[in-house]
């Protein structure tokens, strides 16, 4: 059977981080949504989004085919019920298409034809950019459990002080030392050659993927996850970082989003609760204002290449789009659209050629090429984002 994950209704509400990638590859927990679904099909999967963005990510068509709304986590449940589809046979959760099964991936889909199969189960789905950390906790522990099964851990450094030790997981190659690692609230997962160094305290629910480091004097409250190779200090609580994205130093960043090749400056800090404790407003893409998250707490979502220099202040609930470059002083405002640069006192737009050339060495450095396709996804974001930037 040939596995499609399609971006579906959810996808406007999800930039800006949808801008540089399909829903699908949305990290939360501990995998991104695309290698969950693919452990439980036991399948590879290709991605039907948008068009700037297919020659990234490639469609690939078969002569039966089912398609999958990348905003649903999978579940076991829900897995089994979409291997079983049969031919013009649709998953409905709430009236939502979940899955279907198709002779072709034609965007646009007469149901009425299809024999609905309603789900009832357990759903876990994230349709707002605040649904990444908030349910970062769920899939968190839906992955530390999926990936340990049936597995031991690698052996953990005595010099540590370890609370429920069996809750705590280091693939091959993980290293900690010196640290406090408290399990008790959440699970604690260390990837494939991470490394947490010397003097941290973390409290789960915790991932720190492929690559990735803990710098040393760190505290981190769960759920919190850290993408392969990213880098991180300083006071982090209940955020998820993409890949390869740093926040190297000192600074506070709670019930955040950072998206890949972020830089968070030195002493940076984010508000994730208002002085006057009300809900947070936060923009929204998909309806072009402010909307209200229900959530009290509730700070940076922050897309690619985007960066702050030392001492930045956001206030909570900003809006950082993709390659903004933001400095200080004073708070910038709490929607930034991208390729923007400056701060409080005011911006302007930051050329594609600038922001390239930053891009190019950042990734360098990593050892990542940044090559012609990334260039024209970023094009294409900035020519999409030009209706925001009234400079």
């Amino acid at each position: 059977m040939n596995y499609i994950l399609f971006d579906g209704a959810a996808r406007d509400a999800l930039l800006p981080f949808t801008f540089t990638r399909p829903v699908a590859d949305i990290r939360i927990g501990i995998l991104t949504i695309r290698e969950k679904w693919e452990k439980f099909l036991g399948n590879r999967t290709s991605t039907r989004t948008e068009n700037y963005l297919q020659e990234k990510y490639p469609l690939i068509l078969e002569a039966a085919n089912v398609l999958i709304d990348a905003s649903f986590l999978p579940t076991l449940d829900l897995v089994n019920l979409v291997k079983r589809l049969a031919p013009k046979e649709v998953i409905f959760h709430d009236g939502v298409v979940i899955a279907y099964r198709t002779q072709n991936a034609e965007q646009e889909v007469d149901f009425s034809e299809y024999k609905p199969i309603d789900y009832s189960g357990e759903i876990l789905r994230i349709v707002n950019t605040w649904d990444i950390f908030s349910k970062n906790g769920e899939a968190l522990q839906a992955d530390f459990d999926l990936i340990t099964s049936g597995r031991k851990s690698a052996p953990i450094s005595r010099t540590n002080r370890l609370i429920n030790e069996g809750n705590i997981f280091l693939e091959a190659g993980a290293q900690v030392e010196h640290s406090i690692l408290n399990a008790t609230d959440g699970p604690i997962y260390l990837g494939k050659d991470s490394e947490i160094w010397e003097g941290n305290l973390i409290r789960g629910a915790f991932a720190l993927c492929e690559n990735a480091i803990v710098k040393m004097g760190a505290k981190i409250y769960g759920p919190t996850t850290v993408g392969p190779y990213g880098k991180v200090c300083g006071e982090i609580s209940n955020s998820v970082i993409f890949g390869y994205s740093s926040k190297g130093h000192e600074g506070y960043l709670g019930n955040a989003v950072l998206g890949e090749w972020c830089n968070i400056g030195a002493d940076s800090n984010n508000s994730n609760l208002k002085n006057n404790y009300a809900k947070v407003r936060m923009w929204n893409y998909a309806t072009e204002r402010f909307d209200q998250t229900g959530l009290q707490f509730c700070g940076l979502m922050m897309g690619d290449h985007s960066k702050s220099a030392i001492n930045t202040m956001f206030n909570t609930g900003t809006v950082i789009g993709v390659n903004c470059n933001i400095y200080v002083p004073g708070f910038p405002r709490n929607f930034v659209p991208s390729f923007s640069w400056g701060g409080a006192s005011g911006f302007t737009s930051y050329p594609t050629a600038k922001a390239f050339e930053a891009a190019k060495v950042m990734m360098a450095r990593r050892g990542v090429e940044f090559n012609d396709v990334e260039a024209r996804i970023l094009e294409n974001v900035f020519e999409l984002t030009k209706k925001y930037r009234n400079y």
